[in-house]
């Protein structure tokens, strides 16, 4: 392996935990690699693909990200095919051809191909050695860019009679993690994470008050990297538009990437950018998943975006070269309600999923008018339906209604096979029921955490690389000694700020003492919430407490419902 990866990539050591992955997955364990954004993720399968006797399927969520990861194994003499939507008819037949001959060392495919038959039985005819998921946090509906797509993922590998499965990401978290090796189907995968330390990033975050505060604070951060390439993140596409016009209006050789966009000028965006031919791109979080470019040298964001995970998987896009890049935040408290919006029409409602049951039931909300029926009746065969004929039926989004089949499908309720959904049963209990429609009710509370999860760093004066190691499930270690806050504390321009006296509101009856929570906690203290059972306090802030719990993770709460222990 060594020699190969040198001869063909130019490699000459491995980074961390890129060779205990390739022994594991020689040794045909399953494993989820968790790998800081630029450490090499792809190069685990590449390698491996030459040593082993079948093809390796790499399932990857962008068409771009495949044609990029293509163009590069074939440039190390690696014979790799894929399947997409872009191929014409011609240049599909040709690749399963190959494909059927068993020409190529590396399969690219999107999950969307594999729910299609005809690609499922030619991959499963010439053999799989190896089944990669890249990107894997999009399995997880816990995960900051969940696709619905992915959720077929554990079918095919049945499909394909179980091959070893590699799941590979850069961010996940312990929720994240659980539910990836759930959804695929790979509890007893080894995991193999090895951090998310970045010493050549700078994070730092700037409180600004206004659209013209964030317009003076980039003009600043352009003329402090002028000789860089960067990328600028916004929350809509709205803003997307006006920043880049902003930005022309500015004399910044500066283009824009959004959904909005059609695809093949999307394509020649990312193809120019990639080329140094802008100074800067503004862009949603369309833009970046998988993007290999090394040299960016910072990385904007001018809202907040929904989460930590977000927020690193974004940032993580500067510096990969090695060389010192900025990961910059622009900070308006403001800003929350755009996040919120997305966040309310992020899980399907109670009734979307009542109307899908009810559907896959042979009735309708308006009555017991039969609709598409699923009961095995006497001789006859059990009837199949497709999600298409659920969209229809149900009148609502395709992405929503695959997210319930899933979640229906998990509980055991529907079977999903090569002619269809099946109804197995219906819910054993009133509770059951209950829970399965209020599952997403539960999910958008976590959410809603997660981004206040996303203010709480923002809002920190403590270290940010500790503040993220501990979101990650990692040891908080020592300090960075090279974010915004470590810096200004070393410095002097930055002390751990003492709350300011108050007059709580009382009853006349009773007049009790303004709180203080820097005279009942410390930092590091062991504490006790009623919710989140115990954990350590990690910073004080006002009457605010935040504290990295065992089950619950990092949270912020007022210190009167906190307990101090032993």
């Amino acid at each position: 392996m060594r020699r190969e990866a040198e001869e063909r990539f130019g490699v000459k050591r491995f980074w961390p935990g890129q060779r205990e992955i390739m022994e594991c997955v020689l040794q045909r364990h399953d494993v989820l690699g968790v790998l800081p954004t630029g450490g090499g993720k792809s190069l685990t399968y590449q390698l491996t693909a030459l040593l082993l006797p079948k093809a390796v399927v790499v399932v990857s969520p962008l068409i771009a990200l495949m044609e990029d990861q293509q163009e590069k194994a074939e440039e190390a003499e690696i014979e790799a095919a894929k399947l997409d939507s872009t191929l014409t008819r011609t240049e599909t037949r040709e690749a399963m051809q190959g494909i059927r001959r068993g020409e190529h060392e590396l399969v690219y495919v999107t999950p969307e191909r594999l729910e299609h038959r005809e690609y499922l039985d030619l991959l499963k005819r010439a053999g799989v050695s190896l089944f990669v998921v890249d990107e894997a946090h999009c399995v997880s509906q816990w995960g900051h860019d969940f696709r619905p797509s992915y959720l077929t993922l554990r079918d095919a590998i049945r499909e394909l009679g179980h091959p070893p499965v590699l799941a590979l990401t850069a961010t996940a978290t312990d929720e994240v993690t659980a539910d990836i090796l759930k959804q695929l189907g790979i509890e007893g995968a080894t995991v193999i994470n090895t951090g998310i330390e970045r010493d050549n990033l700078f994070f730092e975050v700037f409180r600004t008050v206004n659209t013209d505060a964030k317009r003076e604070r980039i003009r600043e951060l352009l003329r402090d990297e002028a000789r860089g390439t960067g990328l600028i993140y916004t929350a809509t596409v709205r803003n997307a538009n006006e920043l880049y016009n902003w930005l022309r209006d500015e004399g910044v050789n500066a283009e824009r990437y959004h959904g909005k966009m059609r695809a093949g000028e999307r394509e020649d965006v990312q193809r120019r950018f990639m080329n140094n031919e802008y100074a800067v791109l503004v862009a949603t979080k369309a833009f970046g998943l998988g993007v290999d470019k090394p040299d960016i040298r910072f990385v904007m964001h001018y809202e907040f975006p929904d989460s930590l995970e977000s927020y690193y998987q974004e940032a993580g896009r500067a510096g990969r070269d090695g060389n010192p890049a900025r990961a910059a935040l622009l900070y308006r408290l403001e800003d929350r309600r755009i996040q919120g919006y997305f966040l309310g029409g992020k899980y399907p409602r109670r009734e979307q999923s009542l109307r899908v049951y009810r559907t896959l039931s042979g009735s309708s909300e308006k009555g017991n008018t039969p609709s598409l029926r699923f009961a095995n009746d006497g001789a006859r065969a059990p009837h199949f339906v497709r999600t298409a004929e659920l969209v229809e039926a149900g009148e609502l989004p395709k992405r929503k209604v695959q997210v319930i089949v899933a979640q229906l499908e998990s509980a055991g309720i529907v079977e999903r096979s090569r002619a269809g959904l099946r109804k197995l049963r219906d819910f054993e209990s009133d509770e059951k029921f209950e829970r399965f429609l209020t599952e997403y009710e539960q999910r958008g509370m976590s959410d809603r955490e997660r981004l206040r999860e996303m203010m709480a760093y923002a809002e920190s004066t403590l270290c940010r690389m500790r503040n993220l190691r501990e979101y990650f499930g990692l040891e908080a270690g020592d300090e960075c000694g090279h974010c915004d806050n470590c810096k200004a504390r070393a410095e002097g321009r930055l002390e751990v700020r003492e709350p300011a006296r108050r007059q709580d509101a009382a009853t006349p009856a009773v007049q009790r003492p303004a709180l203080q929570p820097r005279a009942l906690f410390n930092i590091g203290d062991h504490v006790q919430h009623k919710k989140f059972g115990e954990g350590n306090v990690v910073e004080i802030s006002g009457e605010n407490v935040s504290a990295k719990f065992d089950k619950a993770g990092l949270k912020r709460v007022r210190a009167e419902y906190l307990r101090k222990t032993a």
